[in-house]
């Protein structure tokens, strides 16, 4: 059961005021926000024991050395990976995505064929499009339907014995829609292919279990799990991990240096070139733990009965369109008012204090698909309450009357 005003206490930026109004703070896709905890975690690392990592034998060095690995345990368990040096420390999702496409450079051929959905964010999408500019793969895309759910039939007849890869995101960051990954992911192991998900979306509502989906890679971002920003994390399959190279070259990554040639270190650290962000790492274990003692299927059913009320609230408006109509997704509502610019709305309601995302939300293709130029985006997390889905309404209203 979550206590809402509780939780809410726990939260410095929810005091804020915007415009002489409370924040209404439903921009939550794009990042959410941080509980004291984390936020206090930061500012004792670099109080008390800041220092570089896995290179000095002083004592600040070790503390440091011994709560970044604390941190990778916790995330090893928290996502059911095999092994903690399955789990790469990354700067987040992008960062993370660019570690494989680019891996995969050596191991594509020309005719290969690689296959993405058109529910991708542009992150899950140019680094497979810059893969095939060097290789000569050839990329193929799952179509989407009005509902905005991917069209499996269709998915069933890309893959080929030619199809090297495949990459869906869990959760689609403009509409919301939750991918069947499990149907996604045997599908393509039967032909022998490999599969990568792209959970930045779905990681604050779902806690993936990685061996019982069985995907080769995941790719998450600690902003999206009440952590700080510049921290992420890439979970791949051991042996996947032995076949790619080295992301980039630097301190960490070696095992010995000479003129004449470099040998990589071991797993992690084969992908963990130069100095981390120490204190991003800590906190994102800090957050998981926070996370955690709330439970996530208590924070998936209070989202989802937030989802529902804010559906048929904002329903109630007059020309009111929502994008994004699947059974199964998370608390995202994408839509539009008539003819008015989502722009145009987003502005007005700031106004009022509300903080909702505007614009193609980094899927332009999605857009392009219902022909509109963007959506306004309110997405909700746990520290959101019913009162604020009818500020927002009360808002929506004003603008409408406003513009119209």
């Amino acid at each position: 059961m979550i206590d809402i005003k509780k939780i809410r206490t726990d939260f410095p930026i929810l005091k804020v005021k915007i415009n002489g109004k409370q924040l209404v703070y439903l921009d939550n896709a794009a990042t959410n926000q941080k509980p004291q905890v984390v936020i206090d975690s930061i500012v004792n690392y670099y109080s008390t024991f800041n220092s570089n990592i896995h290179r000095g034998v002083h004592t600040l060095s070790q503390l440091a050395t011994d709560a970044y690995e604390e941190a990778r345990i916790k995330l090893q368990h928290h996502f059911n990976a095999n092994k903690s040096y399955e789990i790469i420390l990354t700067s987040g999702t992008t960062h993370s995505i660019n570690i494989v496409a680019t891996g995969f450079t050596s191991l594509l051929n020309e005719s290969d064929e690689i296959i993405v959905s058109a529910l991708e964010h542009h992150s899950n999408i140019v680094p497979w499009q810059m893969l095939c500019e060097r290789t000569g793969a050839i990329l193929k895309v799952i179509p989407m339907n009005l509902k905005g759910e991917l069209v499996m039939s269709e998915y069933d007849k890309l893959l080929s014995n030619k199809t090297k890869l495949v990459f869906v995101n869990h959760v689609s960051n403009a509409l919301g829609t939750i991918n069947p990954i499990k149907e996604i992911i045997d599908k393509a192991h039967s032909i022998g292919a490999a599969v990568l998900i792209d959970g930045a979306q779905a990681c604050p509502h779902i806690k993936p279990d990685l061996q019982a989906l069985d995907m080769d890679f995941y790719v998450a971002s600690a902003h999206k799990l009440c952590g700080p920003t510049g921290v992420g994390i890439l979970y791949g399959k051991e042996v996947w991990l032995n076949k790619l190279p080295p992301y980039q070259g630097g301190g960490e990554m070696i095992k010995e240096v000479t003129f004449e040639k470099t040998t990589y270190a071991d797993l992690p650290h084969k992908f963990e070139a130069g100095t981390p962000n120490i204190a991003g790492v800590i906190a994102f274990g800090v957050a998981i733990d926070y996370l955690n003692n709330l439970g996530f299927d208590n924070i998936a059913s209070y989202e989802n009965e937030l989802l529902q009320y804010a559906t048929k609230k904002l329903l109630q408006i007059e020309g009111l369109k929502i994008y994004g109509s699947s059974k199964n997704k998370t608390a995202v509502i994408s839509f539009n008012i008539g003819e008015i610019h989502p722009y145009d709305i987003g502005a007005i309601i700031d106004k009022l204090g509300i903080a909702v995302r505007t614009g193609h939300h980094c899927a332009q293709p999605i857009m392009d698909f219902y022909k509109i130029p963007g959506t306004i985006r309110a997405s909700f997390s746990f520290y959101n309450t019913f009162e604020e889905v009818d500020l927002l309404y009360d808002a929506l209203l004003k603008a409408k009357s406003m513009l119209c």
